[in-house]
């Protein structure tokens, strides 16, 4: 650099400085020195890599090939040298690399995961930083994703999971130019330290006692070893599954649900007066009151409504087990309501597409969006001291706790 090029540069640079611009933008003083910075380093590796055994074997320097190189500083032109042998691999900028990994790459990646369309995020990057990335450069960064997925849907799991909710959000996938349906189901889990964390993200035509078999033993595979209550949303043939991995399981199914079936098949006339009835058997203090009131439902409405009533008749075992808890509990399990407010905030990213290219599309947009949701989840649920004590008692040796060291989310209660 000349005498002349770093007094322009300091001028500039001191402009910008005290107007407050980046110095390191698009337009930014040191934006050039970036491209100085990396012709230098490359020069250093070819000479590193053309040491005495190389030149030995007649290897030696080949001129220099081009390549456009975009960055958060703009696009500029890169000087690669080369070799006779074409076995120089660079680090700093590696070969077919034309995007600075450590900015524009996981900008990139961000905007995708914030459910941003190929267009808007092609149309940000060049309004941003100058510089035009195409479709293409954009899938093949977000295709970089794939690993993490399948690593984090394999990632060891902790051995005991106190309470588990597992529900499913529907889309639409295309798959050999036709438009499918497709169910993906995501298994919410609170640790022993009161924490929740995603467990499992699978995406399935339908559902059944194989397709659950099939989930719970990945569970098992990956080091859980017990679940202690798993609420549920009347999930087909997921009680049969679980009995044969985790038969001590409790299960709860979802009270809400059920209701909301339940008022598909009363009358609009009778509805208000039929829910005031219900009321009083699931938000009865005890199990023996809960069914003394459910025998007077259907001895008022069960003539009229034989379907609905049976239903809670059959599945009783299944919504009733919340009552063996204390309140705080019973809030906790006796909905799906945790999982399915995850579920809203992943449908703030994916209520702009309509159908997926691959059911891998779909799990990178949903994985990115639960990274980002996870980020928020660090304390134990409210109340979790006392909560877990109530486990501990319930479960007994399931649920050991260990007082004698600092075990998170068991601050002492008071």
């Amino acid at each position: 650099m000349t005498q002349e090029e770093l007094d322009n540069l300091q001028s500039k640079a001191l402009s910008q400085f005290k107007t407050g611009k980046s110095l390191f933008g698009k337009d930014g003083a040191f934006a050039p020195l970036l491209k100085q910075f990396l012709d230098a380093a490359l020069e250093a590796e070819m000479e590193e890599h053309l040491d005495q055994t190389e030149r030995s074997r007649g290897n030696k320097r080949n001129g220099k090939g081009k390549k456009t190189i975009k960055s958060s500083v703009g696009s500029f032109e890169l000087d690669t040298p080369q070799d006779r042998h074409s076995s120089f691999e660079p680090d700093i900028v590696k070969k077919r690399q034309t995007i600075l990994a450590d900015n524009l790459e996981d900008k990139i990646i961000g905007m995708y995961g914030l459910g941003m369309s190929m267009r808007d995020i092609s149309s940000h990057i060049e309004d941003m930083y100058d510089t035009k990335v195409s479709h293409t450069v954009i899938s093949e960064i977000t295709e970089r994703i794939v690993p993490k997925v399948k690593e984090w849907q394999d990632r060891p799991l902790e051995a005991l999971y106190c309470i588990v909710w597992l529900d499913c959000m529907h889309y639409k996938v295309k798959v050999d130019g036709k438009v499918e349906n497709r169910a993906l189901y995501n298994i919410l889990g609170i640790n022993k330290e009161g924490k929740k964390e995603i467990i499992g993200m699978y995406i399935s035509e339908s559902e059944g006692a194989k397709f659950w078999l099939s989930v719970l033993t990945n569970l098992q595979n990956r080091g859980l070893k017990d679940i202690l209550i798993a609420c549920i949303d009347n999930l087909n043939g997921f009680s049969e599954a679980i009995a044969s991995i985790f038969p001590k399981t409790e299960i709860q199914s979802c009270i809400v649900h059920q209701i909301r079936n339940s008022l598909k098949y009363v009358a609009s006339k009778n509805q208000k007066e039929f829910m005031k009835d219900l009321k009083l058997v699931y938000r009865a203090d005890t199990k023996d009151i809960a069914e003394l009131k459910l025998e007077e439902l259907d001895s008022k409405w069960g003539d009229k409504y034989p379907i609905v009533l049976n239903s809670w008749r059959n599945n009783w075992h299944k919504l009733s087990t919340y009552f063996d808890y204390n309140p705080e509990i019973r809030r906790l399990i006796y909905t799906t309501n945790p999982i399915e407010g995850f579920h809203r905030q992943v449908r703030k990213v994916t209520k702009t597409k309509g159908a997926f290219p691959t059911d891998m599309a779909l799990l990178k947009l949903v994985y990115l969006a639960t990274k980002r949701i996870e980020q928020k989840w660090t304390s134990p649920l409210h109340n979790w001291s006392l909560t877990v004590q109530q486990l501990a008692i319930k479960f007994g040796n399931r649920m050991a706790l260990d007082l004698t060291g600092s075990q998170p989310g068991l601050a002492p209660a008071g």
